[in-house]
């Protein structure tokens, strides 16, 4: 009896379908790749005990630290609102930060040995450099008075490599963002912004500047906290920071109701 001719399998035609590779082997279904973030936010966040000392004149430790919890609350309804920012990370070796941060979805990573602003920014830069991510934004923890607007100013149209947000004094660097997250060694401290400039010359980098007085105010002194509770005031601005301020009856806030939240400058 004569066999018949043996069936010929198209193997490469069969792995097109995902049955059968050209080696005659299952092909795999790995799951797909996790997307790149573009845009990350930073906020480092050392500890709520014994915050703003610069305040001391003005409020007791327990008001002191409400306060900085306040604006912690504040900044990161902001950063986690913005749709430019894909993630927040929030950079913290406090219980309750940590605590904070995840009630508004923020990923937390503890603050590296060495301690210390630079280095927790420095530190976090490289690692988002290394997992591709495309940006990095930081942002301190005592901007009450930042946007979202203000944050879309910082990050809308073609992406640059470094643009510095500095305080309204000019002394320090209220946000920095950076593409890629490490593109420069942070100098932060006193008279950061100028410091900045220079690194970034020395690097042959040309910083944009945005000057906004949302982010441009950072709370640390008793003008600082008399000049936000002004603008807040006739702003008519809602948020943890005023509503704190109004139930404690400090400042010009004493006696003055607590907007609705949802109500914007």
């Amino acid at each position: 009896m004569r066999r018949g001719r043996a069936r010929r399998i198209d193997y490469h035609r069969l792995c097109s379908h995902g049955n059968v590779c050209s080696t005659g082997t299952r092909r795999r279904h790995l799951p797909p790749p996790e997307p790149k973030m573009s845009t990350v936010a930073v906020i480092p966040v050392k500890q709520l005990k014994n915050a703003k000392q610069r305040l001391g004149a003005l409020l007791g430790a327990d008001d002191r630290r409400e306060l900085f919890r306040a604006m912690v609350s504040d900044v990161l309804d902001v950063a986690t609102t913005c749709d430019l920012i894909d993630k927040v990370i929030v950079v913290t070796s406090d219980d309750e930060v940590a605590a904070i941060a995840r009630e508004f979805g923020a990923e937390v990573r503890p603050e590296p040995a060495e301690t210390g602003l630079i280095a927790a920014v420095q530190h976090t830069a490289q690692a988002l450099s290394a997992e591709g991510v495309e940006r990095m934004v930081f942002l301190p923890a005592d901007v009450p008075l930042a946007t979202v607007e203000e944050l879309e100013v910082v990050l809308d149209g073609e992406i640059t490599t470094l643009m510095i947000v500095p305080a309204r004094d000019l002394g320090g660097s209220n946000c920095v963002v950076c593409s890629p997250p490490d593109c420069i060694e942070f100098g932060f401290g006193e008279d950061s912004f100028r410091r900045h400039l220079r690194i970034a010359r020395s690097a042959g980098i040309e910083a944009a500047v945005a000057k906004l007085p949302g982010i441009g105010l950072d709370i640390d002194t008793p003008d600082d906290l008399a000049d936000a509770i002004v603008r807040m005031r006739d702003g008519g601005v809602a948020s943890n920071t005023w509503r704190f301020l109004v139930e404690r009856g400090i400042g010009d806030a004493r006696g003055a109701s607590s907007p609705a939240l949802g109500t914007t400058v």
